[in-house]
């Protein structure tokens, strides 16, 4: 077993392949580690270049279609061996030489996971660092887990942490959520952020609106992952017997000789009644799936073409 698996996200970064390569050979000198790099459905030379670039200690998964980062990130960690596993951009704005720090960190704090928080960040202040310091500050907010910097790809994991933390969708960003989630320690340091140099970033205002979707449902996995009818079932029944309240108010009203078929109060306890039934059903459904999917066995969220190993 290596002391350390790198995993790398990939996409279109023909560009930066072979310093990336570089900088990873010079940092990570006098380690054994193992280089696992994940293309997410390049459509440029990068699959071909990092072949030529592999070596023996390196691994190439190549998607068959693009499937997005966070799952290019869980294929390199159910694929890593090493016990650490650090995650890191492939655009060459995480610095590689920050890993032995981390990795130092790690061990002498006794710590789950390292997580880098970029000082001096290197991004445009408009679109990028104003939405991401908004955005952290809600997530540290509502979730509990005060990391500053949830944006940055740079961490390093023991390796039962990270084969955890179940990842899928857009999770990436909520890493230090999901690994608290499993009872981890989680510390932060400073590390380097560079400019990107070369290629073009793939991060838009966009992102904004889906890390708050995401935020939502990473709310939900913390409180109510494992008993869903505690969200659902308490919501139902508190809607149920407000629509019922209505409805006992408007039959007495009838009893004593009012007209009653007009009103729209009548509409509105009818309506909240089969509400409040309804989301008592969606709680029972949604424990019935709790249920399958810890007891099925797990079908990974992507399809491998090929993996290709460094001569």
């Amino acid at each position: 077993m290596r002391e350390l698996s790198v995993v790398v996200p990939m996409m279109n970064e023909q560009e930066n392949v072979k310093p990336l390569f570089k900088a990873i050979r010079d940092s990570l000198e006098g380690i054994d580690y193992e280089l696992i790099l994940v293309d997410d459905g390049s459509s440029d030379k990068t699959v071909e270049l990092m072949k030529e670039e592999a070596d023996a200690r390196t691994k190439v998964v190549v998607f068959k279609r693009n499937f997005g980062q966070t799952t290019a990130m869980a294929a390199g960690i159910d694929i890593a061996e090493g016990e650490l596993i650090a995650t890191i951009d492939g655009d060459l704005q995480n610095d590689p030489s920050d890993i032995p720090m981390m990795m130092r960190t790690l061990k002498e704090g006794d710590w789950d996971v390292v997580a880098g928080r970029r000082a001096k960040r290197q991004d445009g202040m408009l679109l990028r660092k104003i939405p991401s310091k908004i955005a952290n500050k809600i997530i540290r907010k509502l979730t509990g887990v005060y990391i500053h910097d949830y944006g940055c790809t740079l961490k390093v994991f023991k390796k039962d942490v990270a084969k955890n933390l179940e990842l899928y969708g857009e999770l990436h960003r909520f890493i230090p959520v999901l690994a608290s989630m499993n009872g981890a320690k989680i510390t932060e340091v400073d590390v380097k952020h560079h400019p990107r140099i070369h290629g073009e970033s793939k991060y838009g205002l966009g992102r904004t609106f889906r890390v708050l979707s995401d935020l939502l449902l990473m709310l939900f996995m913390e409180k109510y992952r494992q008993k869903p009818m505690h969200l659902f079932g308490t919501m139902g029944i508190i809607t149920f017997l407000i629509g019922m309240g209505i409805n006992l108010y408007m039959f007495l009203l009838k009893l004593f000789g009012y007209s009653i078929g007009t009103r729209p109060l009548l509409i509105l306890g009818v309506m909240m009644t089969f509400v409040g039934l309804i989301l008592i059903v969606t709680g029972f459904l949604a424990e019935l799936i709790i249920r399958t999917y810890y007891g099925a066995q797990g079908k990974k969220p992507y399809v491998i073409d090929e993996i290709y190993e460094g001569k």
